[in-house]
C-alpha cells in the first residue's frame, strides 16, 4: 500500500467503447463533515464498534468483481487512515491518496493515480457505509457494456422548484431519482470529461456523473437501482437510522 498524489494527465480518452477488465474502487473520504457538527469527520465516527469508513471499504474489499481498492483522504488524515488499514485484514486496499479542498479534487487524485491504466474506476462516498453487494455487482455488470454508470433511487416525495420563495413548478415525480453512489466509468471517459471541464471558467462539480453529463454529453449515463440501505450519513440523526440497518 502506498500514498500518492499526482498532477493532472495531459492525455484524454475519446472513448472508443467498453473494453476495460480491471475494476478499481475508489472510496472518497476527504470530506470534513461540517454539517454533522461533530469533532471528527463523519467517515471516522464509530457505529457499533467500527468506523463508518471501515464498513464502506469492507464492502468493496470482499466483492469478487473488484480488483483493487484505493481510498482518498485529506492530508490531515493520512496517518489516521494508515492506522485504520493496519488494524483491518483488507486484501485489496493498495493506495491511500490525498485529496483536496473540493470533492472533485478527490476524484481527480484517483483519476491521476490510475491515469496510465486501462480500467474502470468506481467512485463511492465513504459516508455511504452500507452499499450492498448487489449494487456493486450491478454497477460492474453494467460497465461491461457501458462507459458511465450511476446508482439512483426513485423519489418518494413531491419535488418543488422554488423561485423568490414561491413554487415555480412541480416536476413529474416519475422522472426524478435520488442519486447514490457508487458511480462507475471507463477511466478514459471520466478523465477526458474533467480535462474539458477544468478549462471551463464556470466549472462546477457536485458529482462525477454530472461532470460526464455536462462535458461528455455524447456518453450515455446508465442507471442501476439503488437501495435505501445505501443512505448517506449527513446529520447526527442519520447515525441512528444507520444503526437500524446494521
Amino acid at each position: 500500500m502506498s500514498n500518492s498524489n499526482h498532477k493532472p494527465s495531459p492525455h484524454g480518452g475519446a472513448g472508443g467503447g467498453p473494453k476495460c477488465s480491471r475494476n478499481i474502487a475508489i472510496v472518497l473520504a476527504g470530506g470534513s463533515g461540517r454539517r454533522m457538527g461533530t469533532d471528527v469527520p463523519k467517515q471516522y465516527l464509530e457505529i457499533r464498534g467500527r468506523m463508518v469508513i471501515e464498513y464502506a471499504i469492507d464492502a468493496f474489499d470482499r466483492n469478487a468483481n473488484i480488483d483493487e481498492v484505493a481510498v482518498v483522504v485529506s492530508a490531515d488524515n493520512v496517518d489516521t487512515m494508515r492506522d485504520i488499514a493496519a488494524h483491518n485484514n483488507w486484501k485489496k486496499l493498495r493506495h491511500i491518496l490525498v485529496g483536496g479542498k473540493e470533492r472533485y479534487d478527490s476524484s481527480l487524485s484517483a483519476i491521476n493515480a490510475y491515469r496510465d491504466e486501462d480500467c474502470n474506476i468506481i467512485f463511492h462516498d465513504a459516508a455511504r457505509p452500507l452499499v450492498t453487494q448487489r449494487i456493486i455487482d450491478d454497477v460492474v455488470e453494467k460497465l461491461r457494456t457501458c462507459q458511465a454508470v450511476g446508482v439512483a433511487q426513485p423519489s418518494v416525495d413531491t419535488i418543488l422548484v422554488i423561485e423568490d420563495g414561491c413554487i415555480k413548478s412541480v416536476p413529474d415525480r416519475s422522472t426524478l431519482r435520488r442519486a447514490q453512489t457508487p458511480q462507475g466509468f471507463d477511466i478514459s471517459i471520466i478523465r477526458n470529461a474533467y480535462e474539458i471541464g477544468l478549462q471551463d471558467p464556470d466549472f462546477k462539480a457536485t458529482d462525477d456523473c454530472g461532470i460526464v453529463l455536462r462535458y461528455r454529453p455524447d456518453i450515455p449515463i446508465h442507471i442501476v437501482d439503488g437501495d435505501e440501505a445505501c443512505m448517506k450519513i449527513t446529520y447526527k440523526s442519520d447515525c441512528q437510522i444507520l444503526e437500524t440497518f446494521l
